[in-house]
């Protein structure tokens, strides 16, 4: 058993520098900060809003996105995130979840027992999946409602969806509208390539071609007022500038905004320009076992299993918080590598309050076997699955709460 699984709570009220390493550490402030930006922004806006609990896969931040029940939908990517919302549930502080991968076979069955608790939206991109509803359907020893789906649209990260201009996507909307299995609820859209964006101006170029992207899809189907069609846009660089949002919509739709990762952040976010290094939510703490001058390298113990290997424009695979020219270069399972390396990213970091940096640093003049260090990740979705219990720190670094994320698929 993981010691921070069993032991988690005994190290409330001490600081995080005296966690056991690798740690998760989660800065409540900033994630307080972070959600209610997005929150006062969508209620500037009057639009729906439908956070995805991918990230951090835990009640507390749940709770924190939804804006303690302001807000009644979720979008979760594993069955384990839709039962462990259940919890919202019972708060009467959540109605509704979109199971956000185009619907499977395994799933199914889960989903309908899932439905007892609260409304379930199923994710479809082809005709085959409706051959599989009508099919799952007919041979339930109990009657089985029309699923509502969302039908999705590839707006240009070529990930999952259908284009505008596709002649499936009218074949596909006609299926429905002729199926006993499914009705279309709305019509979804996920920007992925927006982690591209550098600028602001980007961002809310990309948000405009989502808009218009299901805006285009829905045209397919609304032909009189009486009926309404969600339209769900959202990434969270393009949520960054969802108030930049121009135009209304035609008659008989409803704008939601969806976004993840925003609560916490990343080094992948800070590249985009548009957020700050200050909005990082998550850090990892783990002690440097060894140092090598000969190389000006040191290795501490956060590998891949608890960093990941995804990158950004900033160099290696973390970065640490107070050095920020040093990075983690190298990985293997349990091991990380910590290297010189300049970047103009990292020099943005330089300048931030607390850096230890000084130019040309050598490996002995940082850093000593038996100290720890903070790193900033590139991708906490990642980075957060690999962890079984968060450490909740104050603006003192003081651990205050822990939280244990829903873990599996």
């Amino acid at each position: 058993m993981d010691h921070s699984l069993e032991n988690h709570a005994s190290y409330i009220g001490r600081p995080a520098s005296e966690l056991p390493t690798p740690a998760l550490v989660l800065s409540k402030p900033v994630l307080e900060r972070n959600t209610r930006a997005l929150l006062e922004d969508v209620q500037k806006l009057g639009i729906e809003f439908r956070p995805h609990v991918k990230t951090l896969k835990c009640t507390e931040v749940t709770r924190m996105m939804l804006g303690d029940g302001v807000h009644r939908r979720i979008v979760a990517s594993t069955l384990a995130e839709i039962r462990g919302s259940l919890d919202l549930v019972k708060e009467g502080k959540l109605d509704e979840c979109l199971y956000g991968l185009p619907v499977s076979a395994s799933a199914l069955p889960f989903l309908e027992t899932l439905t007892k608790s609260l409304r379930i939206i199923l994710m479809v991109d082809s005709e085959q999946q409706i051959d599989l509803l009508e099919s799952y359907a007919s041979k339930s020893t109990t009657a089985v409602a029309p699923w509502p789906v969302f039908i999705k649209i590839d707006v240009g990260s070529k990930r999952a969806g259908l284009l505008t201009e596709s002649p499936s996507l009218p074949k596909l909307i006609h299926r429905i509208e002729a199926s006993s299995a499914a009705s279309v609820y709305g019509f979804y859209c996920h920007a992925g390539h927006s982690y591209a964006c550098r600028t602001e101006d980007a961002a809310a170029a990309v948000l405009q071609t989502e808009v218009e992207g299901v805006v285009a899809a829905a045209k397919f189907l609304i032909t009189d007022s009486d009926r309404k069609i969600v339209v769900s846009v959202g990434s969270t660089p393009t949520a960054h500038v969802v108030k930049r949002l121009q135009g209304t919509l035609p008659v008989g739709m409803e704008l939601e905004l969806h976004a993840g990762n925003y609560p916490s952040n990343d080094l992948q976010q800070v590249a985009t320009s548009l957020v700050e290094p200050s909005q990082q939510a998550v850090r990892i703490l783990a002690d440097v076992c060894s140092v090598y001058p000969e190389r000006n390298e040191a290795l501490i113990n956060a590998g891949t299993v608890a960093l990941s290997k995804e990158t950004s424009e900033f160099p290696g695979f973390a970065i640490v918080v107070d050095r920020p020219q040093w990075s983690v270069v190298r990985m293997a399972q349990e091991h990380g590598i910590l290297g010189w390396v300049e970047s103009e990213q990292t020099t943005r970091l330089v300048g931030i309050a607390g850096s230890k940096a000084a130019e040309g640093e050598t490996i002995e003049g940082a850093f000593r076997v038996g100290d720890k260090v903070m790193l900033y990740i590139q991708h906490a979705c990642i980075t957060a699955a690999m962890h079984f219990a968060y450490y909740v720190v104050d603006e003192q670094d003081v651990v205050r709460e822990t939280w244990v994320p829903w873990k599996g698929w």
